[in-house]
């Protein structure tokens, strides 16, 4: 069971160094966090997810790394569900 860490502002930067430090973290940027750079993360192999309604709504959907997957809502309950939480909102 990996960790799921769920990121928001503004103690998202915090839940990012751990994150990269998390041999095979999964993390989920959520709300505001989706504004976050979470390219170090990536780099350290985090898998990265984001909120798409929350993307949408920010207007960042262009900004974000290419590796970020998109999820919706359902997605987001099955990555709660399947993953041990440590949140950062």
């Amino acid at each position: 069971m990996a960790n799921l860490y769920l990121i928001d502002m503004p103690f998202g930067r915090n839940g990012l160094e751990l994150a990269k430090a998390d041999a095979g973290a999964k993390v989920v940027l959520i709300q505001d966090g989706v504004y976050l750079d979470a390219g170090e993360a990536i780099e350290a192999g985090a898998r990265v997810f984001a909120v798409k309604k929350d993307v949408e709504k920010r207007g960042v959907g262009g900004r974000l790394p290419a590796s970020v997957e998109l999820v919706d809502y359902g997605a987001l309950v099955d990555l709660i569900v399947e993953n041990k939480v440590v949140n950062f909102t």
